[in-house]
């Protein structure tokens, strides 16, 4: 790559190559941005084939396999290298075409490949079999010598991880069971979900130990207090009622409430007759 980029003017070169920095940086967590980056660069620098092909990535990540697909025909043209072979034809079970997937796994360049390109190659095909409904075909596909194989490299989980989904599915369980096994085994950078596979397989359930116990009980009881301020709340209002209802003197069945003592002797003394007279 950095020796296309000398081809361009030092200022456009370094400009494209942050744009790249920035589509490797995003493509696996934020394809649209890493999407994005691509466009710019390829804007600024169309004639050299390192941003051709990470377009063609980046349009990938994001399910734009029209796109992809041309730019890696792009890529391909420019440098005569084969290596985006398995991809292109992945675009073109993307698009619906798994016949052609398939074509072009029979294609002379399949054995130009290194061994990583054939055995992707390989997973491809599968996949295009099994987009046809042909669940013992993509079987047959994927048994090979890298599978059968007990040396890992780095296609080797992605390989047997395929083959046990595709058991799967064909309702062979005791075998897929096996090969997720063995895909764990190879699998050291949890780059598939073989665990999660296998539980569900032994119905395993897994409960979410993130949830904070805390909360809850701080939820519980703010309720709780919530619950005693409005039951406070009712309360202070039927004694409110009650003693509006006490002091309505108008109803005929009004009965005052119990006096206390120093309320009653001022009632005493208002009731004790006048013994004085007025003088003039």
């Amino acid at each position: 790559m950095r020796q296309e980029l000398l081809s361009l003017p030092k200022g456009l070169a370094e400009e494209v190559s942050k744009n790249l920095v920035m589509v490797a940086r995003l493509i696996d967590d934020e394809p649209e941005q890493a999407y994005a980056y691509s466009r710019i660069a390829l804007r600024l620098a169309s004639r050299v084939a390192a941003v051709r092909e990470a377009a063609g990535f980046a349009a990938y990540a994001t399910q734009k396999y029209s796109e992809a697909l041309a730019e890696f025909r792009a890529a391909k043209r420019m440098t005569g290298s084969v290596e985006l072979w398995p991809v292109m034809a992945d675009c073109e079970r993307g698009l619906g075409r798994p016949e052609r997937a398939l074509a072009m796994a029979g294609e002379p360049e399949v054995q130009k490949l290194d061994k990583a390109g054939q055995v992707e190659m390989r997973l491809v095909a599968a996949g295009a079999r099994r987009d046809q409904g042909q669940l013992e075909a993509a079987i047959v596909t994927l048994q090979s010598p890298e599978l059968a194989s007990s040396s890992v490299q780095p296609w080797t989980a992605r390989l047997r991880y395929a083959y046990a989904d595709a058991l799967l599915a064909a309702g062979r369980e005791d075998e897929a069971r096996e090969w997720f096994g063995k895909t764990l085994e190879a699998d050291k950078d949890g780059a598939t979900d073989a665990s999660d596979r296998l539980a569900e397989l032994d119905g395993v359930e897994f409960v979410d130990a993130a949830v904070d116990l805390s909360d809850i009980d701080l939820d519980e009881d703010e309720d709780d207090e919530e619950e005693g301020e409005d039951a406070a709340e009712i309360a202070a209002a039927e004694r409110a009622t009650d003693v509006a209802e006490y002091y309505d003197e108008d109803d005929e069945e009004y009965e005052p409430l119990e006096q206390s003592e120093a309320d009653a002797d001022a009632d005493v003394e208002d009731d004790e007759p006048d013994t004085g007279s007025d003088k003039a």
